[in-house]
């Protein structure tokens, strides 16, 4: 109740501040064009850091301030957050900037000394957090999933109504900016593979291990093993086929409209309640019927990709083994597609890779930066609730076990609580 008093105070002001904030890039960013934009980023963990990182590297930003529940992860992070804007020949981040507790993300959303933020923290935070960083009036590059369940998805379609042509709200399915996966995509709608009959999605990945901290009370424990618990992260659909899925909704310029889905906990730990492997059929209009098999389990990674098969080809994307399209229209984007091959001097002087994202984070930092840079800002959080709806669908049809519609999930409002009382984090 007392973080949810504080986040209305914090509405109330946030509100009546960006009622005289909303400003031309040039008068927010200072007098030159290509001024520094200041970034904030709440959840200093590895996926945030590298994200943040990548940003820095390829864009002019300084990171002004930071965020996160726990002290020891502010604390670690801080150091390679300061070390990004050495590199840039940027200050080091205040003391002031630096906030731990319930309240960070909004104390950090209050600062007058940021334009954008990064959401890297838990994904049951998403909502939130994006909800208060549209009333603070910062531009937002938001982690995905949109939301763990349905009720935050429309949360995060309202926010994004709210912002639009005001503020840039991008969410991290980076697989969008890949260069080959881009131009795969490209290919697939030109009808390089004819009418598109099926598709195959699969994500095959290790386990996420269990991480003891002693000493800590239960729902910190939950939290800093977030991705045991469905209420936290929303499971493996959520964390890693959502990637798959919104491949095949971009893909298809479309969405399922239903699902049957089938899974368990096989083989998972027993702490936590994540299940371990998904099998769903999707049915798409044009009466397209997708497969998803996703499995988290064990310490061997098996396979990431995207398969669509259509009258004239078959087209076919992995992380790690070739982007390319066979049949009529024979295409290779020359990611390399046997996964032992040895990177020679002489492959790498042509520019060969085996890694099929090697650019997405690069490239949707940049597409983030400079939307803000230009004013011509973005807004996807109808897509990326559309993914993560399409993700949920799969999720309620197995849990449930019975076929189930997207108007369906949508109508249930679905809301997962996970019954942690944040405000005993605080000092």
């Amino acid at each position: 109740m007392t973080n949810e008093l504080n986040r209305r105070n914090f509405i109330k002001g946030a509100a009546a501040i960006s009622a005289f904030t909303i400003l031309k890039p040039m008068t927010v960013f200072g007098t030159r064009a290509n001024s520094a934009i200041r970034m904030g980023i709440i959840g200093t963990g590895g996926r945030g850091l590298s994200v943040i990182g990548t940003m820095s590297a390829n864009n002019n930003i300084h990171i002004a301030a930071a965020a996160d529940l726990f002290e020891d992860k502010l604390t670690a992070g801080v150091m390679e957050l300061n070390s990004m804007n050495q590199k840039k020949g940027f200050p080091e981040i205040s003391i002031s900037n630096l906030f731990v507790g319930s309240n960070a993300y909004l104390q950090l959303l209050g600062s007058k000394d940021i334009d954008a933020v990064l959401i890297s923290s838990p994904a049951y935070t998403h909502p939130e957090f994006l909800e208060a960083a549209v009333e603070a009036n910062k531009h937002i590059y938001c982690e995905k999933p949109a939301s763990v369940d349905v009720a935050g998805c429309k949360r995060v379609e309202k926010a994004g109504v709210r912002a639009d042509g005001k503020l840039s709200i991008v969410i991290g399915f980076q697989i969008r900016y890949a260069s080959p996966y881009v131009e795969m995509v490209k290919r697939i709608q030109e009808g390089a593979i004819g009418e598109l009959m099926n598709a195959q999605l699969y994500y095959l990945s290790s386990g996420s291990a269990f991480k003891p901290f002693p000493n800590v009370v239960e729902d910190e424990l939950r939290i800093r093993n977030q991705y045991k618990f469905t209420a936290l992260s929303g499971g493996i659909l959520l964390d890693q086929g959502i990637h798959m899925i919104d491949v095949c909704n971009w893909a298809l310029q479309s969405s399922p409209v239903s699902a049957r889905g089938f899974g368990g906990r096989k083989g998972a730990i027993s702490y936590g309640d994540t299940w371990s492997n998904f099998e769903v059929a999707y049915q798409y209009p044009g009466d397209i019927n997708v497969s998803l098999h996703c499995s988290q389990v064990g310490t061997t990674f098996g396979d990431v990709c995207a398969r669509f098969v259509g009258t004239k080809g078959i087209a076919e994307a992995h992380y790690s083994g070739g982007v390319f399209i066979e049949g009529v229209n024979a295409w290779d984007s020359g990611i390399l597609r046997n996964t032992q091959t040895v990177l020679s001097p002489d492959l790498i002087a042509k520019g060969a890779t085996g890694q099929a994202l090697f650019d997405s984070d690069k490239n949707k930092g940049q597409s983030f930066i400079q939307s803000i840079e230009s004013g011509n800002y973005l807004n996807q959080t109808i897509q990326a609730s559309t993914s993560t709806l399409s993700a949920i669908l799969g999720r309620y049809s197995a849990i449930h076990n019975e076929q189930t519609t997207m108007e369906d999930v949508r109508f249930t409002d679905e809301h997962l609580d996970a019954g942690i009382n944040w405000g005993q984090f605080d000092k």
